[in-house]
């Protein structure tokens, strides 16, 4: 509230914290603040301030000003800058103060400080005047506010002030570039005292060595500044390309800066003359060479246009050149034509290069015929045609080949190729597919140059399509098993069949140490398996497989070791039905089945273990020829684990390993109790989680209650997850018993009760006024409140602070 004011205002919807911003005050007015602490039953005594506060922000003398720098210095003048202070201290610089201090020649100070302005400085510079030429002093600036003069900047010296003399200096742009027509201005930047003569040169981009003094005019001219210099050309040309120099001398040196400037416009003219590269009835290549003046940018094309040399219309031929060789068409036989081409770039398009008059004619023929082709690669639906060029191209390059095919027992000859087939550094050949299985074919090739196209050859000689049979490649055999007397044989079929499809197969084998291949059957062998039998004990042999198709037997494929006929010991191996994963969960009262299949050579011997031990009463262990299976009937969680199955034989010893999870409903919850009474109609129970989970994670936990003097028990809620709850609806006054079960998803498990019966009544009061109430900060429209938590909450957790 106001301090003239009686009603107070709350200032916060809520408050959580011991601290808190007050905004929104009224610049200069003064107020008083109070605060009160509230729980759930209700808002506790207030904490006020004793002083009132007033809304105004801090002002204080602003910070120095910063990079004080020395500029001109004469025999009695010298001229200081600087930039104003970060911090205006909460209010504006009115003004600045500049002041002095003044050295003897032997280092001494000879005076203090001084102030040099006689009226307040408002700007950032100032030009301190009547100094004593040859002194030596030292300067600093102050920023003033209307809480008064700041700290002083750094300071700047010592500074003998006398005439300043330096050599020249300049600076300028290296480069620039413009279009034609613009108007340009090439500025340098001079520094040198006294003030240098300046000469503007100029040099040729091609000879920058050479140059020559400008020439001023109405075109270009020189204006000359306090410290710049300026060379101003109006209209620029393509001309004033070049690399300008400028030159400043005085009596302490010479400087000199080069600025190289490009004006952009249109090309020249193409350089002549242009050339007839070829000449045909209806059609001319011309070429020509690029501009020696490109306009400063890249030709981007060429613009060609014809003309009849007896008319004066040009006529555009295309303007899609980038290269300096073009085929200009539809020409008329015998007219004659007149050219011209223009090279553009970004600015434009520049002068044409025109060239002689020449006719449109045909100097050459059609080429003769090729020799007889020949025929290669057939197949059922394709063959490659070959020929050569023919001797006479006509006096024209060869650009083509037309082929021809027909039926040897038809008159008509069939274009194959829709597009002319090109011409190749060694011979011509092209393949002819679509053709006819089991038809007779002849080709015939006719050459193209620029004058037509020529006769065709003498025709191939016939041939059918139909595809080459040859024998088919080797089968891949491996030996899946063997005994002292036989061995099983397995293979793929050959890769390639040499077209033709294969009809059975020939098994060999020979004895380690013999030379000769025996056949294993007189008849071929249909599948791709077989086991060869009647072998000797001991013995070493090696075996083969050949395809046979319509063509012959192939070439055989060979297994690569050699098997030794003796009874063959393998190591045991244990594959788990398709019904067993590697871990099992089975509900209490359901059947574990583990069922597992077992090969080796001899037979292994099958042990079943439970985390190490032996197996539970209750399991039952069926053995087949080829499994091993563990059933327990009506499980239990004892019966959960680590079930080992181990195989043994004389190769060896295999383990598989499966887990076995039981899951049943989980056990008693620990005994439940009152942690705290909170209303007069509601308490709180704490409990722990059951040992036993059942397997599953507790989902829900049960809570059920009884008055002291009743029998039958009430649900309170069925959805608890956490091991706390609150039991809301209880009569005030009365005496309870609670009982607890944890569920999971296999069911509810049994109940814990509490042994005491839990009376309900309400100890909650108002907490106490807050602590230590302060004031911490203050600005012209909002003030910091900061306080300490009541002695006492009254029995419940403070929930919040109401601020007026």
């Amino acid at each position: 509230r106001t301090i003239d004011g009686k009603a107070w205002t709350k200032v916060n919807p809520n408050c959580g914290s011991t601290s808190f911003v007050v905004s929104d005050l009224i610049s200069g007015q003064e107020y008083f603040f109070r605060v009160r602490a509230e729980n759930r039953f209700g808002v506790g005594p207030p904490a006020e301030t004793i002083q009132r506060t007033t809304a105004r922000d801090p002002i204080h003398p602003p910070d120095p000003p910063i990079k004080l720098k020395i500029g001109l210095v004469t025999k009695n003048t010298v001229s200081l800058t600087w930039k104003p202070p970060k911090n205006d201290g909460g209010a504006p610089v009115t003004h600045y103060n500049v002041e002095c201090l003044r050295w003897d020649r032997t280092g001494e100070v000879k005076e203090t400080w001084k102030q040099c302005n006689r009226r307040d400085v408002e700007e950032t510079k100032f030009t301190v005047e009547d100094l004593v030429e040859g002194g030596e002093y030292e300067f600093r600036v102050k920023a003033v506010n209307i809480a008064g003069p700041s700290r002083p900047s750094a300071t700047v010296g010592p500074l003998v002030v006398k005439d300043q003399t330096c050599p020249p200096s300049i600076e300028l742009k290296e480069f620039m570039e413009v279009g034609e027509g613009t108007d340009v201005n090439i500025v340098a930047k001079i520094k040198g005292v006294p003030f240098p003569t300046l000469t503007w040169l100029k040099a040729s981009p091609k000879k920058p060595d050479d140059k020559t003094p400008v020439l001023y005019d109405e075109h270009v001219n020189k204006i000359v500044g306090e410290d710049t210099c300026t060379l101003l050309i109006q209209q620029s040309r393509r001309s004033d390309t070049g690399l300008y120099t400028i030159t400043a001398v005085n009596n302490l040196g010479t400087a000199s800066k080069e600025m190289r400037l490009n004006v952009l416009g249109r090309p020249g003219p193409p350089v002549g003359p242009i050339k007839f590269e070829s000449i045909l009835a209806d059609k001319m290549t011309i070429s020509w060479l690029p501009p020696l003046d490109d306009g400063g940018s890249k030709i981007t094309n060429y613009v060609i246009e014809k003309k009849e040399a007896n008319r004066r219309t040009w006529v555009p031929v295309t303007n899609e050149p980038k290269e300096c060789l073009f085929t200009v068409p539809k020409l008329m036989e015998g007219h004659e034509y007149v050219f011209r081409i223009m090279a553009q770039n970004k600015y434009g398009i520049g002068e044409p290069l025109d060239s002689e008059p020449e006719t449109a004619r045909n100097l050459f023929t059609v080429p003769g015929p090729c020799d007889k082709p020949t025929v290669s690669s057939i197949t059922r639906d394709s063959m490659t045609v070959n020929w050569e060029e023919p001797e006479h191209d006509g006096g024209s390059p060869i650009t083509g080949y037309w082929l021809e095919r027909k039926e040897t027992t038809g008159k008509r000859w069939t274009r194959v190729n829709r597009d002319p087939i090109k011409p190749m550094t060694l011979g011509v050949s092209y393949k002819v597919t679509g053709l006819i299985e089991g038809s007779e074919y002849q080709f015939r090739v006719s050459a193209i140059n620029a004058a037509g196209v020529g006769p065709p050859s003498m025709p191939s000689d016939p041939a059918i399509a139909r595809d080459p049979i040859a024998p088919p490649g080797p089968p891949i055999p491996k030996v899946t098993d063997w005994t002292k007397s036989s061995v099983d044989l397995e293979w793929t079929p050959p890769l390639k069949d040499g077209g033709s499809r294969v009809t059975g197969y020939i098994v060999e084998y020979k004895e380690e140490g013999k030379e000769e291949w025996e056949r294993v059957k007189d008849k071929e062998i249909r599948g791709t398996k077989f086991v060869v039998a009647g072998l000797k004990e001991g013995c070493f042999y090696k075996f083969r497989v050949r395809a046979v198709n319509a063509a012959g037997i192939g070439e055989p494929g060979e297994v690569t070791d050699i098997i030794e006929m003796k009874d063959r010991i393998v190591a045991p191996d244990i594959n788990l039905d398709a019904s067993v994963r590697d871990r099992i969960v089975v509900h209490a009262g359901g059947v574990i089945r583990i069922i597992a299949y077992v090969s080796g050579k001899p037979a292994p011997t099958v042990t079943w273990s439970r985390d190490d031990q032996a197996l539970p009463g209750e399991a039952k262990i069926e053995e087949t020829a080829i499994s091993s299976s563990l059933v327990i009937k009506n499980c239990k969680r004892s019966h959960q684990g680590i079930y080992t199955l181990l195989a043994k034989n004389a190769g060896g010893e295999r383990k598989k390993t499966i887990i076995v999870d039981v899951l049943d409903v989980p056990g008693p919850v620990g005994m439940p109790f009152l942690t705290e009474n909170l209303t007069n109609d509601s308490c709180k129970l704490t409990w722990f989680t059951p040992e036993d989970d059942g397997g599953s994670p507790i989902t829900n936990y049960i809570i059920e209650k009884r008055e002291s003097d009743h029998r039958a028990w009430t649900p309170v809620t069925c959805t608890v997850t956490r091991q706390n709850a609150t039991v809301q609806g209880l009569t005030e006054g009365k005496a309870y018993f609670f009982r607890i079960a944890a569920e999971n998803i296999i069911g509810m498990g049994p109940f814990t009760e509490t042994t005491k019966e839990i009376v309900i009544r309400d100890p909650i009061t108002v907490p106490d006024r807050p602590e230590d109430l302060e004031v911490k900060a203050v600005t012209k429209n909002s003030v910091t409140l900061t306080w300490n938590p009541p002695k006492y909450n009254g029995g419940s957790d403070i929930t919040m602070y109401v601020l007026e």
